[in-house]
C-alpha cells in the first residue's frame, strides 16, 4: 500500500473545528429568529408576567377573596399577591389597558391593576410588552379569568 493511501481520512482538529463552526452557525440563526437577546427578553418576561397573572387568579380562588395584580408601567414593575413581585427589563415597551374601576390607586393613574374573584371572572385587562417590531400580549379575559398569551406585532 503507498503512503498516501493509508492517509486518507480527517484528523480529529478537523471534525472539532467543523463542529464548532456548525454550533456557531446554529446559534446565530437561533438568535436571528427569535429576534435576539431582547427577543428573549420580551418573551421570558410576557411568560413570568403571564404565570404570576394565572397565580394571582388562583389565590383568588382558594382564599374565597379578591386578588390584585399590579402594574406600573412607568416604573417597568409589577406586584402579585403575597408579595410577589418583579421588574421588566427598560428596553421593552409596556401598555396596559384594563378597568379604570379596577385601578389599584385613585390617585395612580400611572397604575393599572387586574383583579380576580374568587369564582375566577377577574376586570379583564391586556398587558402587551414590546422590543421594536416584535411583540406579547397577556390578555386576561373578564367573564373567565383565563390569561392567555399571545405573539403579536407592534406597529412600526
Amino acid at each position: 500500500m503507498s503512503r498516501t493511501a493509508a492517509q486518507r481520512g480527517f484528523t480529529l482538529l478537523e471534525i472539532v473545528l467543523v463542529m464548532a463552526i456548525i454550533a456557531l452557525a446554529s446559534v446565530l440563526a437561533a438568535a436571528a429568529m427569535t429576534g435576539g437577546f431582547k427577543g428573549m427578553q420580551l418573551k421570558a418576561s410576557a411568560k413570568e408576567i403571564a404565570s404570576n397573572l394565572r397565580y394571582t387568579r388562583t389565590q383568588a380562588i382558594a382564599t374565597g377573596k379578591p386578588q390584585r395584580f399590579v402594574i406600573e408601567p412607568a416604573k417597568h414593575a409589577w406586584q402579585a399577591p403575597n408579595a410577589h413581585h418583579g421588574t421588566i427589563p427598560d428596553k421593552l415597551g409596556i401598555e396596559f389597558t384594563g378597568a379604570r374601576e379596577a385601578r389599584a390607586n385613585a390617585a395612580r393613574p400611572d397604575q393599572g391593576a387586574i383583579e380576580f374573584f374568587p369564582d375566577g371572572a377577574a376586570t379583564g385587562g391586556r398587558i402587551r410588552l414590546t422590543a421594536g417590531k416584535s411583540a406579547w400580549d397577556i390578555d386576561v379575559a373578564w367573564l373567565t379569568g383565563q390569561v392567555q398569551l399571545r405573539q403579536g406585532t407592534s406597529a412600526p
